[in-house]
């Protein structure tokens, strides 16, 4: 039987006040500290990836750099749906300083999982065999349309994907091998500046004394948390489910292949959606602590559309790479083809999503 979760809006969350919102601010902050004292020990290395499976080394089991995000994301998070209960000043001048602490130690993780998947998508289309292969990725990191039946592009001309894809692949990984290694400098650079260590230093005293407003311990979370719901919801009832309802949506991939460099413009909705669901999920965190059961129906969907916006992100590389001067008809022809089969994995992702978001939430008569 299903376990039931704390309604938002039952009884019983309206008992929920201020003082659970402190804690959970605490306890992210505790995590944090945490965090960067491994990422501290380590060196540095965790962040890098270079232990085995993204570990910084066989003893330390936590990515410390993906620790660090987790802790400042929901942090940030709570600042933002819980922003009436905390101190305006402050909450106002940290989210900013979060944003771009996330951001920055984001971008490293961003470049190296986006050529692992673009190589193994490249193995999978050409059958050729790329370095990526013997990294520990499976081939479910290069084809995430796992709820719902893929989007499988025509099949490609095999001879002139197998010429062009070994220099395709080569490109693609001095680009991106380069913008991760700047991507790296940019984060140690960070993580030594006076501007992280101001971060650091409010987030310390957070894990010991939260700035709340005088009348948050006897004001309730459940309208915060269920207006953050009702954000996720709308913006949801506003994407084009209709079409992501089918397992292939060919003006989609008509509009991905267009020559305009700019992002896709069908995917903003989707990323914005991806963004409230995780903001509704933090709320939900701070309202009914971090030992509640997982609602398998939000966790489905947000992996949905964690692999939508990598698939996104990796089809808007192979474009970009495509329009590398003086390249080989063959190399661009593969890349080509990889930016269309990344844009049916878009599409595959939105009916995932589709799919798990019709299903019924936990606890729902």
């Amino acid at each position: 039987m299903a376990q039931r979760h704390l309604d938002p809006t039952g009884p019983r969350a309206e008992r929920v006040t201020g003082d659970a919102l402190a804690g959970y601010l605490r306890a992210q902050a505790t995590e944090f500290l945490r965090a960067l004292r491994l990422h501290r020990e380590t060196g540095g290395t965790a962040a890098n990836g270079s232990g085995p499976h993204g570990t910084g080394s066989p003893a330390d089991p936590v990515d410390a750099a993906r620790a660090l995000r987790r802790a400042v994301r929901r942090i940030s998070g709570s600042l933002h749906t819980f922003r009436p209960l905390l101190d305006s000043d402050w909450s106002e001048s940290m989210r900013p300083e979060l944003a771009w602490l996330s951001g920055t130690l984001a971008m490293e993780h961003a470049y190296s999982a986006r050529l692992e998947r673009l190589l193994l998508a490249l193995n999978r289309l050409s059958g050729a065999v790329f370095p990526a292969q013997t990294t520990g990725a499976t081939a479910s990191a290069a084809r995430p349309g796992g709820s719902g039946p893929p989007a499988p592009p025509a099949a490609p001309d095999r001879g002139n994907l197998t010429v062009g894809a070994a220099k395709a692949g080569a490109l693609l990984e001095r680009q991106l091998t380069l913008a991760r290694t700047r991507a790296h400098s940019t984060a140690l650079q960070a993580l030594g500046s006076s501007r992280f260590h101001a971060v650091a230093d409010n987030i310390a005293v957070l894990a010991s004394e939260v700035p709340l407003v005088p009348d948050a311990t006897t004001t309730g979370l459940h309208p915060h948390t269920v207006a953050a719901q009702e954000r996720l919801t709308d913006a949801v009832a506003a994407l084009p489910l209709v079409t992501a309802g089918h397992p292939y949506n060919a003006e989609a991939l008509i509009h991905g292949l267009a020559p305009d460099p700019a992002p896709h413009p069908q995917d903003t909705p989707w990323h914005q959606v991806r963004l409230l669901l995780r903001l509704h999920r933090y709320a939900l965190e701070a309202l009914q602590g971090t030992n509640a059961p997982v609602d398998v129906r939000l966790l489905a969907a947000g992996q949905a559309l964690d692999r939508h916006r990598d698939a996104s992100e990796a089809a808007a590389a192979a474009a970009q790479a495509a329009r590398t001067p003086r390249i080989a008809p063959a190399t661009a022809y593969a890349l080509g083809v990889l930016h269309a089969d990344q844009r049916h994995e878009v599409e595959a992702a939105r009916f995932a999503f589709h799919q798990s978001w019709q299903k019924q939430p936990v606890g729902t008569p």
